[in-house]
């Protein structure tokens, strides 16, 4: 989890895949630890095909029990179902908009927002800009990306800068802004 923490988390991502690996991880999250999915990240690369969406959006019933009777993801129905509806819901988003990254940036006006907290009391499990990436992801088609999981996902992305202040890598996070 240090590891991650000090060099993932919170640094702004503008890789399509990238994004869309984290949101489908983050929905896997869902009532689980982070630490739970951090540790089955290589096993799901490997069984959703390194998070290629063309190819997810293809996965039929038979993927489908393969992806369930592996025992390196998260093996629920409903996650499995959901990570296939958001390869197609990517593919839609990135036609409309050239890139799934322009689409998610968008909520935040396009730069991380660097917020200045002193105690994690003090960060929010959901915000407006949460709220409405979830709203319109769920419009889309998306699945498993409630606005507390958006906001985990835009902390993770580096669309938001939720380390407190006194983290060093407050600082590192927002020069990159």
């Amino acid at each position: 989890m240090a590891a991650y923490h000090d060099t993932e988390w919170g640094v702004p991502c503008r890789d399509d895949r990238a994004l869309f690996e984290l949101l489908i991880l983050e929905g896997a999250q869902a009532g689980l630890s982070w630490a739970i999915v951090l540790a089955k990240r290589d096993s799901y690369r490997r069984a959703f095909h390194g998070f290629d969406p063309e190819r997810i959006a293809r996965y039929g019933a038979r993927d489908t029990a393969r992806l369930l009777a592996d025992p390196g993801i998260v093996r629920n129905r409903l996650k499995v179902a959901a990570a296939i509806a958001n390869a197609r819901a990517f593919l839609a988003v990135r036609e409309e908009f050239g890139s799934f990254e322009r689409y998610l940036w968008s909520f935040v006006g396009g730069r991380p927002i660097v917020n200045r907290r002193r105690s994690f009391r003090r960060v929010p499990v959901r915000t407006p800009e949460s709220d409405a990436m979830s709203r319109d992801l769920l419009a889309r088609g998306f699945k498993f990306v409630g606005s507390t999981i958006c906001q985990a996902f835009m902390q993770a992305a580096g669309m938001v800068n939720d380390h407190l202040v006194s983290c060093p890598r407050h600082r590192a996070c927002a020069r990159l802004a």
